[in-house]
């Protein structure tokens, strides 16, 4: 998921720099979705991966 997420940013700031700002703010907010998702999915993971043994 953060691999996508620098992919999308990497064809934004290439979009940017080439002068198409719709396609770059598309694939900015895109990759702003998917590094959330990530960071709640690594957040949930980690207060899962902690479950003492009983």
């Amino acid at each position: 998921m953060l691999h996508y997420a620098v992919v999308f940013l990497i064809i934004a700031l290439i979009a940017g720099a080439l002068g198409f700002f719709g396609i770059a703010g598309t694939a900015a907010s895109i990759a702003k979705i998917l590094f959330l998702i990530f960071l709640v999915l690594f957040a949930v993971s980690l207060i899962a991966g902690r479950r003492p043994t009983v």
